[in-house]
């Protein structure tokens, strides 16, 4: 297997710029390239998120029709489905409405039409969430022992020692951005402790999971390259823990499992990039932007956070509150394989399905005052943060238990934050979150 190689100890692997900043500076520098997007239900645009404007668009559609289809997009025609109930039906019918790479993948990219198919074949990255039974079967069973509920146990006492390390560490009065300080340093420390991961290196993980992850990046063709670059880098990084672990007896973390598995010993370059890929962005964009967006929604709803502060038993049930009201993932993508009904609507075989968690998540149906962040709601459980049925997330034990700990130390050490300053969330459609939120710390 080509990642076996070892490489070059002079090997040397970039940290910039940033996936934000490189689309940020193609879209000034194209700005006759930016995407257009004239249907009133066109909600793949990323500034609605940017700004923080989504919430009526999918409440109108919610209302109105659920399952509806916009055409002429910069991401081609696509169905929106935006209710709960519809979202749910769709993903119980995993054979109906293909995850696979072959149709199209997970989000609501394609690549260019006018790839070079040798070069596409070489740039598509198959992963496991990315794949329909039986080939998604065998390789989810191959990771699914990292997060067992024995396994869950045995990392809470590092996990509660580290976050108590990085909250003793905030300043108390002063300014500071909690992605950086607090979101990213937990949620890059706790994959490096899966991966085995050099310590040093972690914030390459970070960097990885941006250019991976983002999205908006297919609309910038000049950007491709790049891209493939810094993910060729991270593949490279990887085959040096791979060649390591080839030698050694297996052990808990991920590389060691895929390395001993019959399902996935034998993956091919691309597949290899693809898992690396779903398991970093799974387990760094989504814990990580909840731990920010707690933050930010306690602070919109102050109420909420004083009941918090007064109650400590009310943490179980704020760690399901919080991601449904959050949703760090705001869609997910499937392809109809087969002429299907969908709630009246006629999908044809080959349309694309996009699925917003999202607005499931603010589904008045299911959940009342749903754009309030409320605890104590009885059925917050009932979420799709985490997607639902066979993909639904493998680590979703796992993000639950680093939100629990945070929010069980911070009560300990009677921390309360404040956002103070800037404000600045993801300019993405798939990817939902701050990039830099400005607080204020101090003791209740």
């Amino acid at each position: 297997m080509a990642t076996q190689q070892t490489p070059d100890a002079g090997f040397s692997y970039r940290q910039s710029p940033t996936a934000a900043a490189a689309f940020d500076q193609w879209l000034r520098a194209n700005p006759q390239a930016r995407p257009v997007h004239t249907a009133p239900w066109d909600v793949s645009r990323s500034d609605i998120y940017l700004n923080d404007t989504w919430g009526p668009l999918f409440a109108a559609m919610r209302a109105q029709a659920p399952v509806n289809k916009v055409t002429g997009t910069p991401y081609g025609d696509y169905w929106n489905v935006t209710s709960h109930k519809a979202v749910l039906h769709v993903e119980s019918l995993p054979d109906v409405y293909s995850s696979s790479w072959h149709y199209g993948g997970i989000t609501i990219g394609d690549p260019p039409k006018d790839i070079d198919p040798a070069r596409l074949a070489e740039r598509q990255l198959p992963m496991f969430i990315a794949m329909d039974r039986p080939d998604h079967t065998g390789r989810r069973r191959t990771v699914a022992p990292a997060f067992t509920p024995a396994e869950i146990v045995r990392m809470e006492p590092e996990i509660r020692a580290r976050t108590g390390q990085v909250l003793d560490a905030l300043p108390i009065g002063e300014a500071f951005d909690w992605v950086d300080r607090v979101s990213i340093e937990l949620t890059t420390g706790m994959l490096a402790i899966l991966f085995g991961f050099p310590w040093d290196d972690r914030r390459l993980l970070t960097f990885w999971s941006d250019w991976a992850g983002d999205v908006e990046l297919t609309l910038a063709h000049d950007l491709a390259d790049e891209r493939f670059a810094i993910l060729q880098e991270m593949a490279h990084y990887f085959s040096r823990l791979w060649a390591d672990r080839v030698s050694r007896p297996p052990s808990p973390d991920l590389i060691s499992m895929m390395v001993h598995s019959p399902a996935m010993s034998q993956m091919s370059p691309q597949e290899f990039m693809g898992n690396l890929i779903l398991l970093i962005v799974g387990g760094n964009d989504t814990t990580r932007n909840t731990m920010s967006g707690v933050i930010h929604a306690l602070h919109t709803f102050p109420d909420q956070r004083a009941a918090l502060e007064r109650d400590a038993a009310l943490i179980p049930d704020a760690v399901q509150e919080c991601l449904r009201f959050v949703t760090p993932l705001a869609h997910m993508r499937r392809t109809a394989t087969t002429d299907a009904d969908l709630f009246g609507q006629p999908i044809r075989a080959g349309d694309k399905v996009v699925l917003w968690y999202l607005s499931a998540n603010r589904d008045e149906a299911v959940f009342p005052d749903a754009d309030r962040l409320i605890l104590s709601r009885a059925n917050a459980r009932r979420h799709l943060s985490f997607g639902h049925g066979i993909h639904r997330c493998i680590g979703a034990r796992l993000a639950e238990l680093q939100l629990r700990v945070l929010l069980e130390e911070m009560h300990a050490r009677r921390l309360r934050i404040h956002v103070t300053g800037a404000v600045e969330r993801v300019r993405a459609n798939f990817v939902h979150g701050f990039r830099r939120l400005e607080v204020t710390a101090e003791r209740f």
